[in-house]
């Protein structure tokens, strides 16, 4: 098996400059684990690395798909196993690097979301009774079988909240099961996962100040031009953190002020079900920035421990 190393962790704990760090020492081409930096023009509130901050390394799977269109977890595995399999014709190392946990297990683990998960008539059931009860309650549907997805999908993306539902009713298990469950099969790679972490009060100031920061560098005209490019809140990428709330601001329901301190409470709680995600991961290795004094001691660390793979 061919190696690939994974460095995740919660939202504004730094990942981006590490992974920098470790391409440039180890020869690795970075692919993108982040649902939201798939997308053109969402650059502010995705905390999109620019290009000038790449340092000349290689980045994967970031503005490849337009706001209007739907992304789910098998297309990723599938442009990410075919990004992974140039990177190593090219000689080099694959390094994942982003939070969206789904994402990442999707490609070490060998599993097929889209296998036997189809039917179109319990499909066609939802749909008729979303017209006859509303969205709200074929969302709520999900509170009790699968409360993640009932947490992570807002109730207007009715695509997801029926896909969720779904794959519950054939299989008898949710879709983040897919990815947790003792016994599944391992694919194909000889991976190291690294978790970064800090210490929570810590970690919390830098999401507040990273959103400060968003909203200086213009995110509210970011998604004014989302706005009249003609998204809407019921699309899938404007759901994410920031874009939501801005444009609630933006369509008159709540003030600048809520707006600002709704995206800093769901970026907190966001980061809180990340570090959940994570520790349910058997072969995570945690590492805290505390431990460290600086980022490079931190590379060090990941490089000893990748090179006794």
């Amino acid at each position: 098996m061919k190696d690939l190393l994974i460095l995740t962790g919660p939202t504004a704990v730094g990942k981006t400059n590490i992974s920098i760090k470790l391409a440039k020492r180890l020869k690795g081409e970075i692919i993108s684990a982040d649902s939201m930096q798939i997308y053109r023009h969402m650059n502010i509130g995705s905390a999109k690395i620019k290009e000038e901050e790449m340092e000349g390394v290689k980045h994967h799977l970031i503005d490849i798909v337009e706001p209007h269109e739907s992304f789910n977890v098998s297309q990723f595995k599938e442009e990410a196993e075919k990004v992974i399999q140039k990177i190593y014709a090219n000689d080099s190392l694959p390094i994942i690097a982003g939070g969206t946990g789904l994402y990442i297990n999707s490609i070490i683990y060998d599993y097929n979301f889209t296998e036997a998960i189809s039917d179109q008539k319990y499909r066609d059931y939802l749909e008729k009774l979303c017209d006859e009860k509303g969205k709200e309650h074929i969302h709520s549907l999900l509170k009790d079988i699968d409360p993640y997805s009932y947490k992570n999908i807002h109730h207007n993306n009715l695509k997801r909240v029926i896909r969720a539902l779904e794959v519950y009713y054939i299989t008898g298990k949710t879709i983040s099961e897919y990815s947790t469950e003792e016994g599944r099969g391992e694919g194909r790679y000889n991976y190291r996962y690294f978790v970064l972490n800090m210490d929570r009060e810590k970690l919390y100031k830098r999401i507040d100040n990273r959103v400060d920061i968003m909203m200086e560098s213009g995110l509210v005209d970011e998604v004014k031009n989302l706005k009249n490019m003609g998204y809407t809140e019921d699309m899938q990428s404007m759901q994410g953190i920031g874009y939501k709330e801005i444009l609630y601001y933006l369509n008159g329901k709540i003030s600048l002020e809520e707006a600002v301190y709704l995206i800093k409470k769901g970026s907190r709680n966001y980061a809180k079900r990340q570090l959940t995600w994570f520790r349910r991961q058997e072969k995570a290795l945690w590492i805290d920035k505390g431990d460290f004094k600086c980022d490079e001691e931190i590379v060090e660390h990941i490089i000893s421990i990748y090179r006794k793979l």
